[in-house]
This record gives C-alpha cells, structure tokens and sequence, in this order.
C-alpha cells in the first residue's frame, strides 16, 4: 500500500517534543547492556512495523561485530533460537513483547516476574522506560513514514 499523502516532520514543526524525546531517549537505557537494549529496540520496531526504526538499530548492534547479524535475523522467532541470547535477553525480549502488544494482555504478571527476575530493580525500571520510549520512537516513525536507508551509525 502506497500512500502519496504528505506527512508533518515532527522534529520541524514540533522541535520541542522532538527533543524533549531525544533527551528521554539517551536516559532511557542508562546503565543497560548496550546489545541489550538494541535487541529491544529492535523487537519492538519490528512488532510495530517501523523499517527506520529496525533499520538503524540493527545498523547500530552490528557495529558490535559480526556475529550480531545471526541474533537479528533470528529475532523474530528468538523463542526458536534461544541458545543465541542471554537469559536476561530473553527476559528483556518478552517482557518488550508484553509491553508493545499491550492492548493484547496488558503485561502478564508471569512475564513481569521473569524479568525482574533476571535484572535488578533499577535495571527493570531502566528496561521499562527503554521499552515504553522506542515504542514512542516507532509511532513517530511509522506515523511519518520515515524511510530506512538514511541512517548511518
């Protein structure tokens, strides 16, 4: 489906939110395991659709080295592919699936205590915000069909 419609360029006609995200973004994953916090962004681009989203934080956990392409690609289906990923991933990977898809089951008290579980109080709430701000980023994308192959890391 292709669209001819002209879209507002949030970062131009709303440069205060714009950066007011931008600042939410670089607290959001303070202290996360930087792999980490790109597979979530990742998965939850990916659920929602944003090719820029997915697009430059794949770029960006490629610059890690190679052997990061195999854990993208498997990404998808990461619960097929689990000797690939951390314990605490796959807790961050759930738990990012719970919150994106929120409508579905809210966030499942199961999924909840798997991750805080696998990560300290701090670094759940730290994973929490990371997850609630890409979702942020992923509409602004998906709304203003913002095209991969732009970014460069």
């Amino acid at each position: 489906m292709s669209s001819t419609t002209r879209r507002v360029k949030l970062a131009n006609l709303a440069p205060d939110f714009y950066q007011a995200l931008i600042e939410v973004d670089k607290v959001s994953a303070t202290g996360l395991d930087p792999k980490l916090a790109h597979l979530v962004r990742i998965r939850a681009s990916q659920i929602n659709g944003c090719a820029y989203c997915t697009d430059m934080h794949s770029l960006d956990l490629m610059e890690f080295g190679p052997d990061q392409q195999q854990r993208i690609a498997l990404l998808p289906v990461w619960r097929e592919a689990q000797k690939f990923y951390t314990e605490q991933e796959k807790a961050a990977l759930q738990l990012t699936e719970a919150i994106t898809l929120i409508s579905v089951d809210h966030v499942p008290d199961d999924v909840y205590e798997i991750a805080a579980a696998a990560f300290d109080e701090k670094d759940l709430a730290r994973l929490i915000a990371l997850i609630i701000t890409i979702n942020m980023w992923t509409r602004v994308g998906v709304t203003g069909k913002m095209e991969p192959g732009h970014y460069k890391p």
